[in-house]
């Protein structure tokens, strides 16, 4: 690796981080006004949600477009299929909605904000900007492989998860189930030829059938929950190793890609 390249790897990196933490302050500091701004203007809390989380997303918009030739859809992986991306991702959780379904008797115990907020947004805006952005921007546009990608943006993203616990052992589990929830969309992002879509929909396929069921007041859950949830994951990853098998599909992620690369990845 060229010097020339380490530096530019590093300029972006710094970039990326900048403007990473420009969105997640202005997250913290502006999000709550700017939704009841709106939401005082057109009384329609999903909408005014859904713009809301996206104007304090403007520092991340703007750089993936002036980054990448002035595209923003197809670099954050939201071009690709998404009718694939959505029924993948829904047969892939089938055995938490059978699982959670029997563990709470298939009463629904849900309320239309817990099915807007806590399931649709949460997954959608966290993929795009946890996955897309800060994960797929580093793995994509830096010689980074795979495993840096992943440790430095799931380590943001498993922490800003402890706020649902002050016990440390929860505070623990809560870390390394979000940390490893974090690699598993990763992981399926990469395979799927960066849809962002699938993992988009596989996280809100989980909350879901976690919060429909009302399974636990955090991402924790118990120990028959935990079971339930490994076997979509399981399920995922097993599915989409013998997708990519029967079309003859290579693995993205081996050798040549989980540490450093020589080359970043065309971004389509």
């Amino acid at each position: 690796m060229g010097i020339e390249r380490i530096r530019k790897d590093l300029k972006y990196i710094i970039a990326l981080l900048l403007v990473f933490s420009m969105f997640f302050i202005g997250k913290k500091a502006f999000f709550p006004d700017t939704f009841y701004a709106i939401e005082d203007l057109i009384h329609l809390y999903p909408i005014s949600f859904f713009l809301a989380y996206t104007l304090v997303g403007l520092p991340v918009f703007l750089f993936v477009f002036f980054s990448n030739k002035k595209r923003i859809f197809a670099p954050l992986g939201l071009k690709s299929n998404i009718l694939k991306g959505i029924a993948f991702s829904f047969v892939f959780s089938i055995p938490m909605f059978i699982g959670y379904g029997w563990m709470g008797n298939f009463e629904i115990q849900m309320t239309p904000k817990d099915f807007w907020l806590g399931c649709l947004f949460a997954a959608f805006f966290e993929e795009l900007y946890y996955r897309g952005f800060f994960f797929g921007q580093l793995f994509r546009k830096t010689q980074l492989g795979f495993f840096p990608a992943l440790i430095l943006s799931a380590l943001v993203f498993a922490s800003l998860h402890l706020y649902q616990s002050n016990d440390l052992s929860a505070l623990i589990g809560i870390f390394i189930t979000t940390f490893m929830g974090a690699g598993l969309f990763a992981w399926l992002y990469v395979e799927w030829d960066y849809n962002l879509w699938l993992p988009i929909g596989l996280h809100f396929f989980m909350n879901l059938s976690w919060t429909m069921f009302a399974i636990s007041d955090n991402a924790l859950g118990d120990l028959q929950a935990n079971l339930i949830r490994a076997l979509t994951i399981i399920f995922a990853i097993g599915g989409t190793i013998i997708y990519k098998r029967k079309l003859k599909i290579p693995l993205a992620l081996n050798k040549n890609t989980l540490l450093m690369k020589k080359t970043d990845l065309d971004l389509g």
